[in-house]
């Protein structure tokens, strides 16, 4: 199954990309000028993210490293318990909302820990894949164009980032 999935995502892509450039050629897109002209406008844009990104790091860093995040697993272990989330991979739903870079480390820890192969390695990839990191979209790509009023975007994306976590158990524990 898994080699069949493998095949089949890369002849997907290169079917994808193929449509892609097929497409511009028929409606006569030069592709090089609009490629280099968007990766301008992304340069630009990535310049100004810098001071919101500086700002959410740093966050970060202070809420880990001040021992809020331990105190915080403590208090909702037996809510984990409670849902299935085994306690190895608490850290992991907590800060996958607020960092990717942060999450990527919980995240190679625990598969060094107990390997690729292991529930906790399946259940840590597969967390980590199928949540965002919600606080880092609103800060950085919210500030970055001005949106000041985030409202029920917080709400639905941290909901998003539950549902994502609480699923992940499920199908992790239903297929592994």
């Amino acid at each position: 199954m898994a080699a069949l999935v493998s095949s089949l995502s890369a002849w997907l892509i290169s079917l994808l990309l193929l449509t892609i450039l097929l497409t511009a050629w028929w409606k006569r897109v030069p592709v090089y000028e609009v490629f280099t002209e968007g990766a301008k406008g992304g340069f630009q844009i990535a310049v100004e993210l810098i001071p919101h990104l500086v700002a959410m790091m740093v966050a970060v860093t202070v809420f880990r490293e001040s021992g809020a995040m331990e105190l915080l697993i403590r208090a909702i272990t037996p809510i984990g318990q409670l849902l299935g989330i085994p306690e190895e991979v608490l850290p992991l739903a907590l800060i996958r909302s607020v960092s990717g870079s942060g999450s990527l480390a919980i995240a190679t820890d625990i598969i060094q820990t107990y390997g690729p192969d292991s529930f906790l390695g399946r259940l840590a990839s597969t967390m980590f894949g199928s949540s965002d990191t919600t606080l880092y979209v609103l800060a950085v790509y919210f500030g970055a164009v001005g949106i000041r009023k985030t409202r029920y975007a917080l709400k639905v994306g941290l909901l998003a980032d539950l549902v994502a976590v609480l699923s992940s158990v499920f199908i992790v524990r239903l297929v592994f």
